[in-house]
């Protein structure tokens, strides 16, 4: 594993000043704030613009209840080191009904938290994503026994965009927000 010593460095893309944010971002800051992800990932606006109606697909409109997502998230956030979507996600998380324990939990091995039968394959796939690309198929009919056809391809579309993100966050060097 590469490690960066300069990690927490200063951004290597920073925030697009507010005097140079599109509608879309100005829109977007309005609804949520100007979040340091939206302002940087803003500077690239057609790819900001097609990014986040996608990104909001799985957040606010997807098929998979608030806790099975979170805990993907989540997940995927703590195997990517990724600082920023962990800030984030661990309100989200609690907002979604997850217990500080269990978001606690999230950073240990599954062995480490009684995890029920659902939730465990749900983190069992975001483990073997992060390490082999692809699930094995005890996992894969651990969750085809609990979801539907629509929320296996968003669980593993969800992973794989979170895991994604984490990368440009990680890279960028965009700093957490201030209270998150």
């Amino acid at each position: 594993m590469v490690t960066d010593p300069d990690r927490h460095g200063a951004p290597r893309v920073p925030p697009l000043p507010e005097a140079e944010w599109n509608e879309t971002l100005k829109v977007v800051a309005a609804t949520v704030g100007p979040l340091n992800i939206f302002t940087t990932l803003g500077r690239h606006r057609e790819l900001f613009d097609s990014w986040l109606g996608f990104g909001s697909m799985l957040l606010l409109k997807g098929t998979l209840t608030g806790r099975v997502r979170e805990l993907a998230i989540l997940r995927t956030a703590h195997l990517a080191s990724c600082e920023y979507e962990w800030a984030h996600h661990h309100r989200i998380g609690l907002d979604a009904g997850l217990a500080e324990a269990e978001i606690a939990a999230l950073r240990l091995g599954l062995d480490e938290h009684p995890w029920d039968a659902a939730d465990r394959a749900v983190l069992t796939a975001v483990d073997e994503l992060h390490a082999d690309g692809t699930l094995g198929d005890r996992t894969w009919a651990a969750l085809a026994g609990r979801l539907g056809e629509n929320e296996l391809i968003e669980l593993v579309v969800l992973i794989g965009h979170y895991h994604m993100l984490a990368f440009a966050l990680n890279a960028l060097r965009v700093r957490p927000d201030a209270g998150h």
